[in-house]
């Protein structure tokens, strides 16, 4: 029986190598594209003597060559964390921008299906809550963010032009704050900042007050989020995340009694546009895809811990 084959752009990241092993696991062949400008190449090197798997280092801003046929495109190239795309705005432009372009040019010519991996940014600092799929979104386009979500708003926007215009088979999902093992320690994230300080003998640092809120979900349980999606009939945009919302202090005691370290907290003023509210309506999710994550965030804390604790 022929396999079918998926494309995972950003097959390298986080999100996108943990994808790599769910769908060979499920039976599929997957070429994983990156350019490892965020990515790491030891996220995915159990895979290269794997005959289903195929890595092409390659920029997707660049003409996408694929011979073989193609079932799937999954599109989850882009910088994610504020380190990253604040270090490379352009770059982060011109993946949601040149590069979505891109997947989705290979996934019309090959006529397969198209996820792509939005972003909860794409309501920026937001003045509904909880968020759900049917709100516009409150974001500055000049800001030092505006890299970032407004790649992302463009590339729906263009999925969604695609849909329209040539009838390809699109989804969107739009991911929440994700967390786990095989996130880079200096990343720009809460957890892993958390972490690294921690394990570093240094104090907790904390933006703000501390009063600003983000919901948490554990990779195992967002990676079932997207091939649930994947396997649907519905084109989104579909909200995948945790909707139990936790205070930034709140995480940084957490990690503090998880680790059982006595740990000063210091406090530095909230950076430029930082939302102070985040929170999933995952309603839809829950209808449509009938998911919804199932790893609370201590748990998930813990099983991330281990990992950086491994030697």
């Amino acid at each position: 029986m022929n396999k079918k084959i998926a494309v995972i752009t950003g097959g390298c990241g986080f999100l996108g190598s943990y994808l790599c092993e769910r769908l060979i696991g499920e039976g599929f062949k997957v070429i994983c594209i990156d350019n490892l400008i965020t990515g790491n190449l030891e996220n995915i090197r159990h895979l290269l003597n794997d005959n289903d798997f195929r890595f092409i280092k390659h920029n997707v801003t660049k003409y996408i060559k694929i011979r073989e046929k193609i079932d799937f495109v999954l599109h989850f190239a882009s910088p994610a964390s504020p380190e990253d795309y604040l270090k490379f705005p352009i770059q982060t432009l011109k993946v949601g921008s040149l590069g979505t372009h891109n997947a989705l040019g290979l996934a019309k010519a090959k006529r397969a299906k198209f996820l792509l991996a939005s972003t909860s940014e794409v309501y920026g600092d937001p003045l509904v809550h909880p968020q759900a799929e049917s709100y516009w979104g409150n974001v500055n386009p000049v800001g030092v963010r505006g890299c970032y979500d407004e790649s992302k708003r463009f590339a729906e926007a263009l999925t969604m032009a695609y849909q329209r215009m040539h009838k390809l088979d699109t989804k969107i999902i739009r991911i929440f704050n994700t967390y786990g093992p095989r996130m880079r320690i200096i990343d720009g994230r809460v957890v892993p900042n958390f972490i690294h300080q921690v394990l570093h003998n240094k104090p907790l640092t904390i933006y703000g007050k501390g009063t600003q809120t983000r919901s948490f979900c554990y990779i195992d349980d967002l990676v079932n989020g997207v091939f649930c999606m994947m396997n649907s009939g519905i084109s989104g945009p579909v909200n995948l995340g945790n909707p139990h919302e936790f205070t930034i202090l709140r995480l940084a005691k957490l990690v503090i009694k998880l680790t059982g370290a006595k740990k000063d907290i210091i406090f530095k003023p909230l950076p430029q546009d930082d939302p102070r509210q985040r929170q999933p309506d995952i309603s839809k999710a829950k209808k449509l895809l009938k998911w919804s994550p199932k790893i609370g965030l201590e748990e998930g804390l813990q099983k991330t811990l281990e990992w950086f604790l491994k030697p």
